[in-house]
């Protein structure tokens, strides 16, 4: 049997054999340091799943962080932090996997393109798009819903379906787009510009399935986030990832947790309105049969007072006063009368009594000259003078001597 120095076709290596050189040549390599930036801090059971990307250049690695590691690190570590760490490469025999395993990890840093999200927002917040007072509110029912999402993604199923199952009649204008890579912001941009301009669609969601750090920037590029500012249709967001919040979230009108969430944040559920419906009309008729019901008894009330059951009784009742009261008013009037009548006669009785007849009845007389006056002193009336004298029944012609 002819010896031969490597495998060949005819003498080839078997697969464990070539596993054990790859791995014995790998373990060789040792540890190094890297720098990156986190894109991605999974932790499942004590062991933590990153992804490391190149500061410069879009490479990303894939690093696990064991739970024996994990414990030793006196640093909290997020995504997006910038870091360094000692890594090295591990080769799983069984799986034939390459992985970077990582032994130390210390902060370097906040990364770059975490800082450059700070800067836009604060500069998107100075400029007010995050304020309160710009969110519109959404329509009760929307006649139309326009979607820009991804194709055939599992976010426009779960908002179809959703949204038609609470409310089977609703209609969709669906503007498919890309939701990552170099175009989506653009994309994305470009179907809610479409949808806006539509008279017909009432809101817009723009929904996507969750991702890591890396594949939600898209939904903070600046100009598909001043896209959505200067929308005029309501727009909601949802893209489905609670640990990291995109810009479009924060000038979003209604920032939904995912897909579903959205369907059921916009579109109102059919049985739950027809239940209130029903109850509200329950109410209306209670209130209605009570208004009526206590018209009747009031007008029954009305019905059976004795003015209304015998109008003859209020006259009867009254008979008798009325009666009474003439019979008095007639008796007070006579006794007016009477006093009055007797009044009169007195004062008849005095004025008499001061009358200059009265006095000329008892006898005496009254003296006139020719002029009319009044003879009081007869040494004043000169012989030959004639006199008027009056008496009590008539005048007497006469002549001073």
């Amino acid at each position: 049997m002819t010896d031969v120095e490597g495998p060949s076709a005819e003498h080839p290596w078997p697969v464990a054999t070539l596993s054990a050189k790859v791995k014995g040549y790998i373990d060789r390599l040792g540890s190094v340091w890297v720098e990156g930036e986190l894109t991605q801090w999974n932790l499942a059971r004590g062991v933590v799943y990153a992804k490391l990307k190149d500061l410069d250049q879009d490479v990303t690695v894939s690093v696990t962080v064991w739970s024996s590691t994990l414990q030793r690190l006196t640093e909290q570590f997020a995504q997006g932090d910038r870091v360094v760490a000692l890594v090295k490469p591990d080769y799983w025999l069984r799986g034939g996997t390459l992985s970077m395993v990582a032994s130390e990890l210390r902060h370097a840093g906040l990364g770059d393109l975490l800082a450059q999200l700070e800067r836009l927002r604060r500069t998107l917040a100075e400029e007010g798009l995050f304020d309160a007072s710009r969110k519109k509110p959404l329509p009760f029912l929307p006649r139309c819903i326009g979607l820009v999402t991804g194709r055939d993604s599992d976010a426009e199923k779960d908002v179809l379906r959703n949204a038609q199952l609470r409310w089977p009649q609703v209609a969709f204008r669906v503007r498919h787009a890309a939701v990552q890579g170099v175009n989506a912001a653009r994309e994305v941009a470009a179907g809610i510009r479409e949808l806006d301009a539509d008279p017909e669609v009432d809101v817009i969601i723009v929904a996507r399935g969750g991702g890591d750090f890396q594949n939600l920037l898209v939904f903070s590029d600046e100009q598909l986030v001043r896209t959505a500012a200067a929308c005029e249709t309501p727009l909601v967001s949802a893209i489905g990832h609670e640990a990291d919040s995109p810009l479009l979230d924060l000038v979003a009108d209604l920032r939904a947790s995912t897909p579903t969430d959205a369907a059921k944040r916009v579109v109102p559920d059919v049985a739950e309105q027809l239940a209130l419906v029903a109850q509200s009309r329950s109410r209306i008729a209670t209130r209605v049969a009570a208004l009526v019901n206590g018209e009747i008894d009031r007008l029954g009330d009305i019905r059976s007072r004795p003015v209304l059951a015998d109008p003859g009784v209020m006259v009867q009742s009254r008979a008798e006063d009325l009666i009474r009261v003439v019979d008095r008013g007639s008796h007070l009037m006579q006794l007016r009368v009477e006093r009055e009548d007797t009044a009169v006669h007195r004062l008849a009785a005095e004025l008499r009594a001061l009358s200059p007849q009265r006095t000329l009845d008892r006898g005496y007389a009254v003296v006139r000259d020719a002029a009319g006056a009044i003879v009081r002193d007869a040494d004043r009336v000169e012989a030959g003078t004639e006199l008027d004298i009056r008496v009590a029944n008539g005048e007497i012609s006469a002549t001073a001597r």
